[in-house]
């Protein structure tokens, strides 16, 4: 070999498994699983939800940009993380909100920077945060507005449907009037069970058809973004409490179907619970996650004064997510037989 080459040996840090995948092709996937939702959003909720999301996507983007101009650091805009928290929270967001009289489109830019800015960035960016940045937002935004965060609209089933009408979500007439009223706004259960299925029903803009949003959480699954092990367990520990306990002066009597299609159930448990960076990285790990996930929501749901519970029940499940990994600590490569060498002699 001639003097004048060099050859050099680069040595990094594990893992040393190598992949196509990025962060933001990552980021941008989850985004397009996510149309199915977005779409039957804009189609119950017309221009109304097209413009809470929208607004959202840009000031979450916005809020970003701003803010890594202010601390002199290099943008990381492109890398989609701050698109999807902004579609993630437009989704999470009522329709109701498109209002002047009296004002609230506020409520969505200032959501969107405590998503980015506080919940993000201040501790570090992307992979650093310890809650789910879209449902802080939201948090925010409920406990700061809860009024203007608690009107529906009824779906207008009209793209250019400016006028919308005030309603109840079936999770609130469920809590506050039971289960034979829901019936009787609907018709019977089947009638019930499809506008869940599709999504014609009172709720926020990306929750309300379970079939749009099953249709997406199954492709990041063909995809092996995420594994079924927390969307399984979540959903699995909610139906069973929500079987046993779910109904009045009997167990056994409740109806889980109608727990798992109402509310954001589904767009939690495979969207906003399976994030990377707030769930924790280990399988048997992700299970108990899912699981503590599920009795959270169904018990504020059943118990609590609110009729939703999935977004406390992420956050608060958010916070023990190192321990559980911590816990659930994978073996060591070849840990084992270092143990039986030390036990032989």
């Amino acid at each position: 070999m001639e003097a004048t080459k060099k050859e050099q040996l680069i040595v990094s840090v594990s893992p040393h498994v190598r992949s196509d995948e990025t962060t933001s092709r990552i980021m941008w996937t989850v985004s397009i699983a996510l149309m199915p939702a977005f779409l039957a959003g804009i189609w119950f909720f017309g221009l109304r939800g097209l413009f809470i999301t929208t607004l959202c996507i840009f000031s979450c983007l916005a809020s970003e940009q701003l803010y890594m101009k202010w601390v002199g650091r290099k943008s990381v805009v492109s890398d989609g993380s701050a698109a999807l928290t902004g579609l993630l929270l437009g989704m999470n967001m009522p329709a109701s909100l498109w209002s002047f009289s009296p004002f609230t489109v506020h409520i969505p830019v200032i959501a969107s920077f405590v998503a980015i800015v506080i919940t993000k960035q201040l501790f570090g960016g992307l992979g650093f945060n310890v809650f789910n940045p879209a449902l802080i937002g939201r948090a925010f935004a409920l406990i700061s507005w809860p009024k203007a965060m608690t009107i529906w609209n009824e779906p207008a089933a009209a793209f250019l449907a400016l006028d919308a009408k005030t309603t109840a979500t079936p999770l609130g007439i469920l809590k506050e009037e039971g289960a034979a009223k829901l019936i009787e706004v609907f018709g019977d259960k089947m009638n019930l069970y499809m506008h869940l299925l599709t999504g014609n029903r009172a709720g926020s803009i990306g929750e309300t058809s379970a079939i749009a949003i099953l249709i997406g959480g199954l492709f990041l699954l063909y995809k092996r973004y995420i594994t079924w092990h927390i969307p399984v367990s979540f959903l699995a520990t909610s139906a069973v409490i929500a079987w046993i306990f779910g109904g009045k002066g009997a167990l056994f009597a409740g109806d889980p179907v109608l727990h798992l299609m109402s509310g954001g159930m589904m767009l939690g448990a495979w969207f906003m619970a399976t994030d990377y960076v707030t769930a924790p990285s280990i399988r048997n790990g992700q299970i108990l996650f899912g699981i503590g996930c599920g009795f959270l929501t169904m018990i504020i749901r059943l118990k609590g004064g609110y009729p939703e519970g999935v977004m406390f029940a992420i956050l608060i499940m958010n916070c023990f997510a190192p321990l559980i990994d911590r816990g659930f600590r994978a073996k060591v490569f070849g840990g084992l037989k270092q143990e039986k060498a030390k036990e032989s002699k």
